[in-house]
């Protein structure tokens, strides 16, 4: 089903180690509006959706794993020449204990990730109303991480990912009023 490009999917640079900035992505790498969640639940609606959009939810759950990648990239590095001092002093010393330096897919409140964050309703229009207000819930999410950032390098790379967000829920929108009009049509669901 894939092909592994070993590069991202947008470049990912930061300008200086900042453990706090790290913790904070965290909720975009394991949190109920991140990344692996998003990724996830696409994956898991498109077994009860219609054909026309079974695509879309591909196209979308595919590059949200990209956009995993991607966030822990930045923690990585935002995180990989600190000490365990300012682990500490950032709020990731539990993490620290549990898990060294290794990601685990937690939220920036160190709670972990739960499949309760994957929502399947079976009803199309229902899911895709779901799926629209995550992507909008990531991009606020993104413009939050933006303004609590002095990074320009990290700031770019999170302007790119909230950007993406938008262009998601456009396009689940879209498959929103092509399944209503299939149903006025047809008179299906």
């Amino acid at each position: 089903m894939w092909i592994y490009e070993k590069k991202l999917q947008y470049p990912v640079r930061v300008s200086k180690c900042d453990v706090k900035m790290a913790k904070y992505l965290m909720e975009q790498y394991g949190g109920a509006d991140g990344e692996l969640a998003a990724a996830l639940r696409y994956m898991n609606q498109r077994y009860s959706i219609p054909n026309k959009v079974i695509g879309l939810l591909t196209d979308i759950a595919t590059e949200e794993f990209a956009h995993l990648e991607m966030i822990a990239t930045m923690v990585y590095k935002l995180t990989k020449d600190a000490s365990v001092e300012q682990l500490e002093e950032a709020g990731l010393g539990a993490h620290y204990a549990n898990h060294d330096r290794a990601l685990f897919y937690s939220n920036a409140a160190g709670v972990p990730w739960t499949a309760s964050y994957i929502a399947a309703k079976g009803d199309p229009i229902a899911d895709l109303y779901e799926d629209i207000a995550a992507e909008e819930k990531a991009r606020a999410t993104y413009q939050w991480l933006i303004d609590m950032t002095d990074d320009v390098d990290l700031q770019d790379s999170l302007k790119f990912l909230r950007e993406r967000e938008v262009v998601h829920s456009l396009r689940f929108r879209e498959a929103v009023e092509i399944l209503k009009e299939d149903q006025a049509n047809k008179k299906i669901f």
